[in-house]
Formats: structure tokens, sequence, C-alpha cells
């Protein structure tokens, strides 16, 4: 990855390595090993080529999720954007992609084809994002979509990609397409429940709650619209600038019972992608992608 970013000018190549260089759980080649090994032989080198186009679109889209974010810190460690500014910060991204372009290509154009509408899933899940639900649509649902396409849709393609590495035939590519669409989801709402929960993650505890980021708990306490919670709601929606009162608003959510609900809709999402495995052949890759989903669901940072 580190080489795929060199550009002509050491600038870029420095800017273009800041987020690879700090790290990451590097999920999504993960997958694309896992998959490959429900098909027959694979070429080493396609295999390391596919995971790598996925990481680098991931990457890539991290520099453009900061702009958008304005955020200040990308693991641990100051942000492009923060660095450099969003105009470079974007323009980086988009040398990432254009990087990840060019390793796809030698892949084939069925590989092409995919990157394309998962590129294309994820922008319009970031436009989504930034422009909320519309007029009486259901917030919660308009919530599941965007991360469907801005978390899933990457996700799915990863699973996708090692099957096709590997031959497999379509049934299987189908069912590991609908395991990384749903592990997807389960990912990002493990991250909400995180966000409130721990405080051991590389953030701090509640930052998308004081910044007014939808998450999944925030999300059901308002469709289920009890007279009770209105307290709380309001506390939610109040200014959360100071670290006494985003506490107490954390405080009380950590204690409230929406936690448990959110908590069974992450695990009923997880068994659901378990189950889009039962046709895979059992073995140790299928193993590990069952061990996945629980990691996910028991996950604190």
């Amino acid at each position: 990855m580190a080489e795929s970013a060199v550009a002509n000018s050491p600038f870029v190549t420095e800017m273009a390595r800041h987020i690879i260089a700090a790290g990451g759980k590097r999920f999504r080649p993960l997958l694309v090993f896992l998959s490959s090994r429900f098909g027959g032989e694979v070429d080493e080198d396609d295999l390391l080529r596919a995971a790598m186009v996925m990481e680098l679109t991931h990457v890539a889209s991290l520099y453009h999720d900061d702009v958008m974010d304005a955020a200040d810190l990308r693991r641990g460690a100051p942000s492009a954007n923060r660095l450099w500014g969003n105009s470079v910060a974007i323009l980086v991204g988009d040398f990432l992609f254009a990087r990840a372009s060019t390793t796809v290509a030698e892949l084939g154009v069925e590989y092409v084809h995919l990157q394309a509408e998962t590129f294309s899933r994820l922008v319009q899940g970031q436009i989504a994002e930034t422009k909320g639900a519309g007029d009486g649509e259901d917030p919660l649902a308009h919530y599941i979509q965007v991360i469907a396409d801005k978390t899933g849709s990457l996700i799915a393609a990863s699973a996708r990609f090692g099957g096709m590495v590997s031959g497999a035939p379509e049934p299987t590519l189908d069912a590991l397409s609908a395991f990384g669409e749903e592990v997807g989801l389960v990912f990002q709402l493990s991250d909400d429940l995180i966000d409130i929960t721990s405080t051991t993650t590389g953030k701090t505890p509640g930052t998308d709650l004081r910044e007014g980021v939808p998450t999944l708990p925030v999300l059901m306490l308002r469709a289920e619209n009890d007279p009770a919670d209105a307290e709380l709601l309001a506390r939610i929606d109040s200014d959360l600038s100071s670290d006494e009162a985003l506490a107490e608003v954390l405080a009380a959510l950590r204690e409230h019972p929406v936690m448990g609900r959110a908590k069974a809709e992450v695990e009923r999402r997880a068994q659901i992608a378990r189950e889009h495995l039962a046709p895979l052949p059992e073995g140790e890759a299928k193993d590990a992608l069952l061990q996945v989903c629980t990691d996910l669901v028991e996950r604190t940072n």
C-alpha cells in the first residue's frame, strides 16, 4: 500500500501515505483473503491486488469523510484536512482512488465494474447522509440505507472480490456479497454502541452524540416516542460542548433500556449475516467469517 501511494512529488507521497501509516484494522483485506478460500486455485498476485483495491478505496474515502465531518483526528493522528487543508485532502483522496483504479484494471473488466458500482454507492451514501432524511421519511430507515451505502457496499465488494479471484461460482459470490453487506451494517451499528458505552476507544466517548451525528440508540429512542424519554431527548438535543453536560447524557443513555434493545438489533443483524453463509462449505474460512460476526457484536473498540 505504501508503494502504491508513491507520487511524482514527495509532498503528495507524504500526504497519500498519511492515513496508511496511521494503521487501521485492515478489515476489508481480511474479508478478501478469507473469501478467496471458497473457490479454486488462487493467483497470489491477483489476490493481493484485489485486497489492495478494496483498502485503497476505503482509505481514499476516509480523506473525503474527514473533510465532510471537519474531523481533527483519524486513527489517533491529526487528519489530513487539519494538516494541509480541505482542498488538498480531497485531492489526495482522489489520487488514491486513481491508484485503486489503476490496480483494479489489472484484474479485469468485471472487477472494474464492481469497484465503480461500489464507488457510486459510497458517494450516494455520503450525499444522503449530508442531506438528511426527507419530510415523511423514517429517519432510522434513512440511516440504515446510508450506512449500507457508505459502509456495507465496500465490505460486500471486498467479500465478492475474494470469491471472484478464486473463481467461485455465482451462488457463492452472491452469498459472500450478502454476508458482507450485512456485516457492514453490524460493523457500523456496533460503532454506534461503542460511542456511548466505551471509555477505551481511540476517540472521546460521545463524539457522535456531541456532534449531533445520528446513531442507532438515539434514533431508536426517537422512533419509540415515549413521553417518559422527552427530557432525555431534550438533553441530547441541547448544547453538549461541555464535558460535564456530555458526561451526564452519556450516563443516562448507558442506564437506559434502549441500549439493550440496540444491542439486540446488532445481534439480530449479525445472525442474518451468519445465515447468508449457510450455503457455503464448512471449513476454516467459514468458521473465521462466522467468528467475524461474533467479534463485531462483542467488540469494545
